[in-house]
């Protein structure tokens, strides 16, 4: 049966992977700042601090303060979070600490892993929470079953990350370390899932960027704060003005994510972000080559590979409304 996808199913595929590219162009820079601070998770801050005062900035328009009010009230009063009967609780506003906790893990794990083996446990987790997270309907798009194409086109995720970053998987390394990223992967998915709660209470994917920005910020915040008083010295800032960009593009990953995980559920925008990410790395590595990162067979049979893994997840039958599920109810989020 060929994929029949609406419309609505069409512009969330696109949007999270365009989120997804947008992700790997930040990599790209916050990696670069870490390496010209000497510190990663300096560099992590800057970008969520940069972005999240760019969004308190925005709050002089009265529309976003209205949805700032409106998600208030809904936490405050614990009211059904989007017009299906579920409740926003005020631990749903803390998704910002799954991404300040997967950037904390990167600087202490990636040394000791590679950068390979902590992509595939980061994803291969997302992508098996994301089952989770969809069947017990955490996120706004409700309850999605668990059904044979979701679960293999979940494997064939795994099997695209694992066949893009196999050139470079070390040989002899301890997978102890990798418990880290792979919890770091868990709370991505889960992450998604209550952003686009706070979007929906508020009615507004703004808010829950902003909501997210400042919960990653303090976060990191307390990290930077904790190993600066371990003896680590502070760090000095670098001239290159494009390097300190990764907030502004942090603002359309999660802008993104948070609307689209309306229209798809969970699992969909993970494999359409991760999706964008192989594509954008490809496109970049291609024209923007660094050393030691060259094009490989391996990385376009990833690349392919996840996009069947999306092909297949998305297929009718596959857990979307209108494919023999319950429609799912609640009101979308706005910009």
């Amino acid at each position: 049966m060929p994929v029949v996808l609406t419309r609505r199913e069409t512009t969330g595929l696109v949007v999270s992977a365009f989120g997804g590219a947008a992700l790997a162009v930040q990599g790209r820079i916050n990696g670069q700042l870490g390496d010209r601070l000497h510190d990663g998770v300096a560099a992590a801050l800057v970008s969520t601090a940069s972005g999240f005062l760019l969004l308190c900035a925005a709050t002089v328009f009265p529309v976003h303060r209205q949805a700032l009010g409106m998600l208030w009230r809904t936490v405050r009063t614990a009211a059904p979070s989007a017009g299906d009967g579920r409740r926003l609780r005020w631990w749903h506003c803390l998704g910002g600490m799954c991404g300040a906790f997967l950037v904390t893990t990167q600087g202490l794990t990636v040394t000791a892993l590679g950068i390979a083996i902590f992509t595939v446990a980061v994803v291969a987790s997302q992508v098996v929470s994301s089952l989770v997270v969809d069947r017990f309907g955490v996120g706004p798009a409700g309850v999605r079953p668990l059904t044979p194409w979701r679960l293999l086109g979940a494997t064939l995720a795994m099997a695209a990350v694992l066949a893009a970053m196999w050139g470079q998987l070390g040989q002899g390394v301890g997978l102890g370390p990798a418990v880290l990223p792979a919890l770091a992967g868990m709370g991505t998915a889960w992450q998604q899932a209550v952003n686009g709660r706070v979007g929906g209470a508020a009615g507004s994917a703004y808010v829950a960027t902003l909501v997210n920005f400042a919960t990653g910020t303090a976060a990191l915040a307390l990290v930077y704060a904790a190993q600066t008083g371990l003896g680590r010295p502070t760090v000095a800032p670098t001239p290159q003005w494009w390097l300190y960009t990764g907030g502004p593009i942090g603002i359309v990953v999660v802008t993104t994510v948070t609307v689209a995980v309306h229209m798809v559920g969970v699992l969909l925008v993970g494999l359409a972000s991760v999706a964008g990410q192989l594509l954008a790395a490809l496109l970049l590595d291609l024209m923007l080559p660094t050393a030691g990162h060259a094009v490989g067979g391996t990385t376009v049979l990833g690349t392919t590979l996840i996009l069947a893994a999306l092909l297949v997840a998305a297929r009718p039958g596959a857990g979307r409304p209108g494919a023999g599920d319950e429609p799912v109810r609640g009101a979308g989020c706005q910009l």
